[in-house]
């Protein structure tokens, strides 16, 4: 198997941007211009490449190729994106790989784009990128046309990736750092599937309501340096079989104190026969309901608290205290049918950035990971 972090120095250490590669310090994924430029970049290099694989690595500095790192990015949705704005898209794999220099919380993102002999072009309008537009390569540009290219680069692909094998010292090597040093104090584990794939992973044990959870998880696919990472405010729980290493994650969802742990998505990593493995992510969410009447009361204290938020004043005691539900809540009242109440929210962010309080915007960033997911997902089941 391809060891992902050897690709990456193969990749920088041979070729500047071109055809087949390009790099970024960093992507924009929660903004339409930051989508927009992203899916230029992947029509751009699909076109470009339809007989090989194709590569953009975000978490380097473009002047010097100095490995900086980005912070982990959840890669559930980022093919449900690419199939919502792109006709005939290609299939691509977000990875999240590891470095050992880099701080613990820092990866850099390898954003594979696969073989894929359709021209693709966009189907739907972007901030300035039109319908049926499409794009090219031209060596390190990417051209508003297509272009057909005049040099296949499979072969050159095929020898980057040959050069970056595993060898069984490397992975050895990765599996004692993960236990004895990474993650010693965190109750690591390893298992080994379909005697190859060897896959570790570690995190804090969270008992609640009698039931057993883990948070901030780390999860290692030693092989091909995947890393799948979890927060300090998430929930899930891990099962695994011969073939399969599942993640269940939860979601705490509730009005002030009530809340409960409700199963929100699913990643399940299959092992194969031949030495392969594919990672299948699917959303089982189920919205609780909740009494209308009290929600109105709910929204509408919100809206004050909003209010008091934006212009600096002053809140009751009652009021802090509720000040750590708000997030929450108007995502409840969103989801059940208060349309303007995302919105809402959305226009204080700014406020909830600057609150000596910092819990209020993690509270506030994790509402938007759940409703981008549970909108893409949406999106992909109609």
């Amino acid at each position: 198997m391809i060891n992902k972090r050897l690709l990456i120095k193969n990749l920088l250490a041979h070729f500047d941007e071109n055809s087949f590669f390009d790099k970024k310090r960093q992507l924009n994924l929660h903004t339409k211009e930051g989508k927009a430029k992203f899916l230029k970049h992947i029509c751009a290099l699909s076109n470009s490449n339809p007989n090989n694989n194709s590569y953009l690595v975000v978490g380097v500095e473009d002047t010097n190729d100095e490995i900086v790192g980005i912070d982990f990015y959840d890669d559930s949705n980022i093919q449900n994106l690419v199939n919502s704005f792109l006709m005939y898209p290609p299939k691509i794999a977000y990875e999240n790989v590891r470095f050992p220099h880099l701080p613990s919380n820092k990866v850099v993102g390898l954003v594979t784009i696969f073989p894929n002999q359709e021209i693709s072009f966009f189907k739907n309008k972007i901030y300035i990128i039109e319908n049926f537009a499409t794009f090219s390569r031209i060596g390190s540009n990417t051209v508003p046309r297509y272009e057909e290219q005049l040099f296949d680069n499979k072969s050159v692909v095929e020898s980057i990736e040959k050069n970056s094998r595993n060898d069984l010292k490397q992975v050895i090597s990765d599996v004692l750092e993960f236990i004895n040093i990474t993650h010693v104090n965190r109750r690591p584990k390893y298992e080994v599937f379909k005697e190859y794939f060897v896959l570790c992973w570690a995190g804090n044990v969270k008992w609640i309501r009698g039931v057993r959870f883990l948070s901030r998880v780390d999860i290692f696919l030693v092989n091909e340096h995947l890393n799948l990472f979890y927060s300090e405010l998430d929930e899930v729980t891990i099962t695994y079989n011969e073939n399969e290493f599942i993640i269940t994650e939860f979601i705490k969802l509730g009005l002030k104190e009530a809340t409960s742990c409700y199963p929100f998505s699913r990643q399940i990593i299959t092992f194969h026969d031949n030495v392969t493995y594919t990672i299948h992510s699917e959303l089982i969410f189920e919205l609780p309901k909740y009494n209308k009447r009290l929600l109105h009361h709910i929204y509408n204290s919100n809206l004050v608290l909003i209010r008091k938020l934006k212009n600096e004043e002053i809140f009751t005691s009652s009021e802090e205290r509720d000040l750590d539900y708000l997030s929450h809540s108007m995502m409840i009242c969103y989801l059940n049918g208060f349309k303007e109440a995302k919105d809402e929210l959305i226009s204080c962010k700014q406020a909830l950035k600057n609150s000596q309080n910092a819990m209020l915007f993690i509270s506030f960033k994790e509402v938007m990971r759940i409703l981008r997911k549970l909108k893409y997902e949406t999106n992909k089941n109609e």
